[in-house]
């Protein structure tokens, strides 16, 4: 039986072949591939200051060590780089120890605990890869190619 719209067999093969281009500047190409893996992590002073809790004796029980930001960070980066909790939490460690951060990431545990409370936003990059990584006082943003630019 043939297909009213192609005129084609039912078996037929449908897909389209892939166009072939020629690569004619090498150098630039093999830069823009290496490129791709390119991630950039802007961590901003205040935000290292916000990132333990301040203490308050008003409360009762034992006061949370990390700040609602520590937690929305492990939280987004877990998200965006697809993590499971206890990988996010060693992700963050080693970009700590690598930029000389005297910071600590929250335990998985107590992240999955204060995950209920904390009210995370994140929007996805519409478009591109994902370039840069700003974390300041009001959060982690995420920040693809064209928009860094935009906003810098």
């Amino acid at each position: 039986m043939k297909d009213q719209i192609t005129h084609l067999p039912d078996n037929a093969d449908r897909s389209v072949a892939k166009q072939k281009f020629k690569i004619t500047n090498w150098p630039t190409y093999n830069k823009a591939l290496i490129n791709r893996g390119s991630i950039t992590f802007w961590l901003d002073d205040e935000a290292i200051q916000a990132w333990y809790e301040s203490a308050t004796p008003s409360s009762r029980g034992r006061p949370q060590r990390y700040s609602d930001l520590a937690i929305t960070t492990v939280l987004v980066i877990k998200r965006v780089f697809r993590l499971t909790l206890r990988a996010a939490q060693g992700f963050i460690d080693s970009i700590f120890s690598l930029m000389n951060v005297p910071l600590r990431c929250p335990d998985y545990s107590c992240v999955s605990r204060r995950a209920k409370s904390v009210n995370v936003s994140f929007k996805t990059p519409t478009r591109g890869e994902i370039a840069h990584l700003v974390i300041d006082s009001t959060g982690l943003k995420v920040f693809g190619e064209g928009e860094w630019k935009v906003k810098k």
